[in-house]
Order: C-alpha cells, then structure tokens, then sequence
C-alpha cells in the first residue's frame, strides 16, 4: 500500500468530503458527513476537520488541501477569488494558508467575473475544472457543471475568459415546494418518470427561452385541462428549466466549441438526457474524480514531492 500523502477536502455549504491520498494518488480513505460550511461554523471547521482525520487514523503531518465554501467569507477562512480571465494554472498558486493549525491546511481561492453587465462567482467549482479539462488544453471548450446553481464556464486554450451561473436546482427546489405548481407535482415520487413530458419541455424551452415561465405554467394548466399526471407535471418543470439553461448557456459559445459534462448520478443522467435531446455532441467526467484531479493538481503544485510531508 502507498504510503498518505497528503489529505483532499471538498468542503460545500452542506456537504463534507475528504480524502487520504496516497504518493501514488491512490484513495487510502475517505469520509462523507453532511458538516458542510453551514453546520461547521457553529461547531468549528478545525473541530470537524480533526474529527474526520481522527477517524482515518491521519498522520499529524500531513498536509490539507481545501476546496469549496470552506473559503468563503462566511467561512474557515476567506480565500477570496481569482478574477477572470485567467489562466487555469493561477487557481493551483491563489492558496490561503489557515492560521494557526499544527499542520498544513490551504484553501483554494475561487473565481470571479467582475464584469458590471454580469458578475458572476464560483467557489469549489474551480477545482473541478482543473481536473476536468487540462490546464494547457487547446481551442475552445465549454464545462458544463449541473447542481442547485449550475455553472457553464468557457476556456479558451487554457485561459478561463467567463463563466454563467444558473439557479436551476435551487429554482426546482422553490418552484415544487413553495409556488401554485407544488399541489401539480403532489405524489409525482410514487410514480415512474415522464420522458416523453420531460424531452418536449426541454425542447420547447431550448428553442423558445423568453416563454420559460409560460411553459412552467402549463404543468397546471396540463392537469386542470388535459389530465397531465403529477410525474408529467414534475417532468416539465424539470426540463422547461433546464432547456432554458442550456440555451441561455449556448447563446454565447462558439460552434466548434467542446462540451465536456462535469456530474454524478440523477444529475449526470438527466443533463445527459438533455444533451441527447437536443443533438448535442458532449463528453461526460465523473464529479468525485475531477474534484480529486483538481485538488491532486493544487497539492503537487503546492507541496512538490520532495517537500511533501509522509
């Protein structure tokens, strides 16, 4: 077995994951808890932190590699952001270092689009566009990376010139539970999926965007007039929204632009879904794995093998 190396964290609002890395970028460890930012700032980031690494018996030399809300200002410690454009490569040197702490701990910086017409931010996404796509990769591509704020970021020839956040799960979220359409979708868990309803929302939103909240009605209108089925109303929702987004997403991409999809279950399936709807050609990466590629290319960056604690 390779000797740890270094430990991996991916720190979200709700969510915690973190990895022990071997000297050969093997997984020696992992562990998952819902202590993301909100719960570890009553409990204390460093508290939760130890108790993880407590769990997979860490060496205490070992350095941390941080990505995430972890960063954020409401969080551990602030690392602040990267403006766009940039390079790729200036995310792996923007580290912040933890005050304080009887081992190494850095937290990645995230990026920001300080443009007036369209500020924009992203934080933990930016490591898995570095394990997603090369740092010195050529042409034009488009990281598409699905979630409650999905973000499509354009790169060309290793250079990040802009990126666009989209509320669609957290809108999903809203519109299902807090709006006239939440009595629509009542009881749509106990039923099978709708394709056909989700592919002709996705199409008529993707062609038609300005009608999205025309379209999102119909899921009521559907049920009150045409007997639409509650998995019916849920499935339009769903890719009245997500048609949206991708249009709004490829209003400003080239046409020889690579798309490369960056998800994980129910996610991953359903924008695949939509790709595949939409005739679009795409390439798909594993979330978990570009996170660790990210945060493996930061921590070899940082800590070269020769200076690397074991």
């Amino acid at each position: 077995m390779a000797r740890p190396a270094y430990i991996a964290v991916d720190w979200g609002t709700s969510s915690f994951r973190l990895w022990l890395i071997g000297e050969d970028d093997s997984i020696l460890g992992e562990r998952r808890s819902g202590e993301g930012m909100t719960s570890a700032a009553q409990t204390g980031f460093a508290k939760v932190l130890q108790s993880h690494l407590d769990a997979l018996a860490a060496p205490e030399d070992l350095p941390v590699i941080v990505c995430g809300m972890a960063g954020a200002r409401q969080g551990w410690v602030e690392a602040g952001y990267i403006d766009t454009p940039t390079s790729l490569s200036a995310i792996l040197t923007g580290a912040v270092s933890v005050p304080g702490q009887s081992r190494d701990v850095r937290i990645l910086p995230g990026l920001a689009q300080r443009a007036k017409d369209a500020p924009d931010v992203m934080r933990g996404e930016e490591t898995q566009l570095l394990g997603a796509i090369a740092t010195d990769a050529k042409g034009e591509q488009l990281v598409c990376m699905p979630g409650t704020h999905s973000k499509w970021v354009r790169v060309v020839d290793g250079q990040v010139t802009g990126f666009s956040t989209f509320m669609t799960g957290e809108l999903f979220d809203v519109i299902t539970k807090h709006s006239i359409l939440s009595h629509a979708v009542a009881g749509a868990a106990d039923m099978p999926a709708d394709v056909p309803a989700f592919e002709t929302a996705i199409k008529a939103a993707f062609n038609k965007p300005a009608l999205a909240t025309n379209l999102l009605f119909a899921a009521r209108a559907g049920q009150l007039l045409h007997g639409l089925t509650a998995a019916g109303a849920q499935a339009l929702i769903s890719g009245t929204l997500i048609g949206a987004e991708f249009a709004g997403a490829l209003s400003s991409a080239g046409q020889g632009a690579a798309i490369t999809l960056v998800a994980s279950g129910r996610l991953q399936a359903l924008y695949e879904d939509a790709f595949r709807i939409l005739s679009l050609t795409y390439t798909t990466v594993d979330a978990d794995a570009a996170v660790r590629r990210g945060l493996s290319a930061a921590a070899k960056a940082i800590w070269p093998n020769d200076e690397r604690k074991s």
